[in-house]
């Protein structure tokens, strides 16, 4: 079942196969700047599975399949969440919910792209909705979805509920909470970033790997500058009473 608005209420069946939902071959061609929003978002997800001790498999552009008799038919979530991950391990080629530890997404994202705004606000909730995926976020970094949905919203979250309805129960610029990572979503830098925070004000912000050892040099180089200072402070103060520095190193 699919939810699209919460006022009036729209519910409809959602069929799980469809002419239009086969998966192409060729991939269509992002920008720079989308893979950027993709690979952080990818990054900070990685780095929040560690952090929390979660064993999960974080997968880009992932082909989902969910149904064996129509196996073209499918989606591919700029990034998504698999919990537990599948038995392949990195050598999963694509998610079949008809194999054996093989499980719907508890999160999938898609990150508009302006050449296929359309698809994002309107065909991907339904794909979700029939796949069985838990939550998903909808990010229009450059509010570039139609106004047939209602938007263009930064920010869109959808969620199923324990009657299996699949309801957006978000819209809107954020900050918005994910009950799939416990984390606060932000639509930072002039909103073509997304980010995630442990609080809604946005005090205490999730960071990638490479984001916390780069924080962690930083912070010894600022300790040994501190200590450097204060030692040079300490001598300067010698000086001015007549005593050799050297002579109290010694």
């Amino acid at each position: 079942m699919l939810q699209l608005f919460r006022r009036p209420k729209l519910v409809y069946e959602i069929a799980p196969v469809r002419e239009d939902w086969v998966l192409g071959e060729d991939k269509v061609p992002e920008s720079r700047a989308h893979d950027l929003v993709v690979e952080t978002l990818r990054d900070l997800l990685v780095a929040w599975a560690q952090r929390e001790g979660r064993r999960v498999a974080v997968c880009r552009n992932l082909a989902v399949r969910w149904d064996e008799d129509h196996p073209t038919m499918g989606v591919d979530p700029d990034v998504c969440v698999l919990e537990p991950p599948p038995p392949e391990g990195d050598d999963l080629m694509s998610l079949k919910l008809w194999s054996t530890g093989h499980f719907p997404p508890v999160l999938a994202v898609e990150v508009v792209s302006a050449s296929r705004a359309d698809k994002d606000y309107g065909q991907s909730p339904e794909k979700y909705a029939a796949n069985g995926t838990k939550e998903l976020w909808v990010f229009d970094p450059k509010l570039a979805g139609p106004k047939t949905y209602g938007g263009p919203f930064r920010l869109q979250v959808w969620r199923r509920d324990a009657a299996d309805e699949f309801e957006r129960i978000y819209a809107g610029a954020g900050p918005v909470w994910s009950e799939a990572v416990k984390g606060w979503l932000f639509a930072v830098g002039e909103g073509r970033s997304l980010r995630i925070a442990d609080d809604e004000a946005g005090t205490v912000w999730w960071t990638t790997n490479e984001e916390a050892e780069r924080a962690a040099k930083e912070a010894e180089r600022a300790a040994k500058e501190a200590e450097r200072a204060a030692k040079e402070r300490f001598a300067a103060k010698l000086r001015e009473l007549g005593v050799d520095p050297e002579t109290i190193s010694k």
